[in-house]
């Protein structure tokens, strides 16, 4: 969606006669020519359970909501829903409220966020998880003049309903050179790190190849310390066990390479796994399990296929589901499944496609994934983010009659199918 940031893909979405041309950037752009085989995927996948069909609920139909990107509760509050607006804003409601038309706002930092680009905006927030003895909450945004993303700390009230603009603590900026692929998540780990994905910078073809390029932040997934100051006094430190501290020209930040443009990763609370979906070009979207030092192959490759052009020697790590633009267009990454409403669904991992409305669930056994289920689809949604509350109800965050600046979006949970 803007994510993806929103690929391009988006854009396919609306336009289905050109989806095969789109890119995964939220610009309304086109793409490039493909640069990558249509094949078919020879996969033999394993049989698991089978994965129930589910459905969409509306919640708090009666709220506007501007392009909402994601939502998240405070660890201390497993009632209220906190929106995130792409234009710089975080809403809270109450889900029960099912009428309400008023929110409280959070935090509002429009005037510091640069949503002028369909990927730019507010992205992705996260809560520290000691909340509230931790009153912090991180935040992901584009920002202009210089254009760039900025991952930055804020306090927050004890009883987590307002973070002060004014205590902004930028801890990264990453200078961008294009607009698009800005794509982020901001999640905290089981090991207590802040995990950051960040896009590859935009363009199309990774033209500046830092896919492979350990010398950037651009295509790579970050692990920092933010409950401790650097060697030199930097707002963060590096985790010791970061896989590439000694290596020569590395930035010792990175934990995995070679991503293109992550838009959401998720860690399933019971192993720990580090879920991500990782925006294609033009052929391939995939999902993958990001894990420490590993290499994703953007831009050597797309999804499992060699990409005519690119750089990068391997070995390199396999998705764990490709899937191709015939499917979908841009993938928006989602959560395993461990709430309780819903018994068939425990440990499925769930994810969507922004521009097709489709959601699919998958299991996983030794080691690989069942053949992806269709487990519902929204026509006319654009989802943006798929998002697990306290109680593992998940929450879908969606564009409403398109990408255009300004327009308004919804939110939707999934419940059981009627039997």
């Amino acid at each position: 969606m803007i994510v993806a940031l929103l690929p391009v893909s988006l854009a396919a979405s609306l336009i289905p006669s050109l989806i095969p041309s789109l890119i995964p950037s939220l610009i309304l752009g086109l793409a490039p020519p493909s640069k990558t085989s249509p094949a078919t995927e020879p996969i033999v996948a394993p049989v698991g359970d089978p994965i129930p069909m589910a459905r969409f609920e509306r919640i708090l139909p009666s709220l506007t909501l501007v392009r909402p990107i994601q939502t998240v509760q405070c660890p201390s509050d497993p009632v209220n829903l906190y929106i995130v607006e792409q234009p710089g804003r975080i809403l809270i409601a109450n889900p029960a409220k099912f009428d309400t038309s008023v929110v409280e706002v959070m935090l509002d930092i429009r005037e510091r966020v640069n949503d002028g680009g369909n990927e730019e905006g507010l992205l992705s927030v996260a809560f520290h998880p000691a909340f509230p003895a931790k009153r912090e909450l991180y935040v992901y945004y584009t920002a202009n003049k210089p254009r760039r993303s900025v991952l930055s700390r804020f306090t927050v009230s004890e009883d987590g309903k307002f973070a002060d603009a004014n205590t902004e603590e930028i801890l990264l900026v990453q200078p961008q050179p294009y607009s698009n692929h800005n794509g982020g998540a901001v999640v905290f780990g089981p090991d207590g790190f802040l995990y950051l994905s960040i896009g590859d910078g935009g363009a199309a073809n990774d033209p500046h190849f830092n896919g492979q390029n350990l010398g950037t932040f651009l295509a790579k997934v970050l692990r920092i310390d933010v409950n401790k100051k650097g060697e030199k006094g930097e707002p963060y430190a590096i985790p010791a066990d970061n896989p590439f501290v000694a290596t020569e020209g590395a930035k010792p930040e990175v934990w995995a390479l070679g991503t293109r443009n992550i838009w959401r990763m998720a860690f399933d609370p019971k192993t720990g796994d580090l879920w991500a979906g990782d925006v294609g070009q033009n052929v391939w979207e995939e999902i993958d399990i990001i894990k420490k030092g590993a290499n994703y192959g953007w831009n050597a490759r797309e999804g499992r296929h060699a990409f005519e052009g690119g750089k990068g020697e391997g070995p390199f790590e396999e998705p764990i589901v490709a899937y191709h633009h015939r499917e979908g267009v841009s993938v928006t990454g989602g959560t395993v499944y461990r709430g309780k409403a819903i018994p068939a669904l425990d440990g499925v991992y769930i994810y969507a496609d922004f521009g097709s409305s489709k959601v699919w669930g998958i299991r996983m056994i030794d080691g690989k994934a069942t053949k992806p289920a269709v487990l519902a689809q929204q026509r006319g949604a654009l989802f943006t983010s798929i998002d697990a509350m306290q109680d593992g109800t998940l929450v879908f965050s969606s564009f409403d009659g398109g990408q255009d600046k300004g327009n308004s979006g919804s939110l939707w949970k999934l419940v059981e199918a009627p039997k």
